[in-house]
């Protein structure tokens, strides 16, 4: 009896890790770490995937249509910050950072232009690919962009179940740039909308005869 209850046990748990997935909740600007959601606004779906193309949950993941009590940290523009999750990725795909300017980043929707700031895809070697699955990302504010509030937003692509629908993790943190310069981001983008279905980087077979990868959505700009 003790045995079956130990077994019963042992599932539950691994069923819990499965479904746990992760999210992003810190940010790191100015070489300091944020507490949780202090600069990265609070979802409502714990650490569940948006899959939906079509819904403005893209943006900034469920319940993160408004900061609520999400501060805004002012960083300059040139400057590194640091999204960093509950729990190292572990479902293969892409990493994407995007930003869109705001006039208060903390009632912005979301439903203003984007444009992309930076992208990981997969190193290829020797017919093997191997996916950036860390605990942290970091991505450089463009030196030339513009100052003013802005969301930037953070999405890991899992594309690891072909054949189902890949899941969005996502995470938007509000940030006001100094400094900067007179830029014009292109090309910019809506979300929902900056992804399709057919795009190939949306709908790759990472386990068949996969040697190149595009990352889905618009080109990266830089100054």
């Amino acid at each position: 009896m003790k045995t079956l209850t130990a077994a019963s046990l042992l599932l539950a748990t691994l069923a819990e890790v499965v479904q746990g997935h992760y999210i992003f909740q810190y940010l790191t600007a100015n070489g300091q770490k944020g507490a949780k959601y202090q600069n990265i606004r609070t979802n409502t779906n714990y650490n569940s995937p948006v899959t939906s193309l079509s819904s403005p949950d893209l943006r900034c993941n469920v319940g993160g249509a408004t900061g609520g009590n999400t501060t805004i940290v002012s960083v300059a523009s040139g400057s590194s910050v640091t999204f960093t999750a509950d729990t190292a990725v572990y479902h293969q795909g892409p990493v994407s950072f995007y930003m869109t300017k705001v006039q208060d980043a903390v009632s912005a929707d979301g439903s203003t232009d984007w444009f992309k700031v930076k992208e990981i895809g997969p190193k290829f070697n020797g017919g093997s690919a191997s996916w950036d699955m860390s605990i942290s990302y970091s991505v450089n504010i463009p030196s030339c962009l513009p100052a003013g509030e802005y969301l930037l937003r953070i999405e890991q692509l899992g594309i690891h179940n072909p054949g189902s629908t890949p899941q969005f993790y996502i995470a938007c943190a509000q940030i006001k740039v100094t400094g900067g310069g007179s830029g014009s981001p292109n090309p910019i983008v809506k979300i929902p909308g900056h992804v399709k279905a057919s795009d190939p980087g949306y709908t790759a077979n990472i386990y068949n005869n996969f040697k190149s990868y595009t990352v889905p959505g618009p080109k990266v700009w830089s100054c």
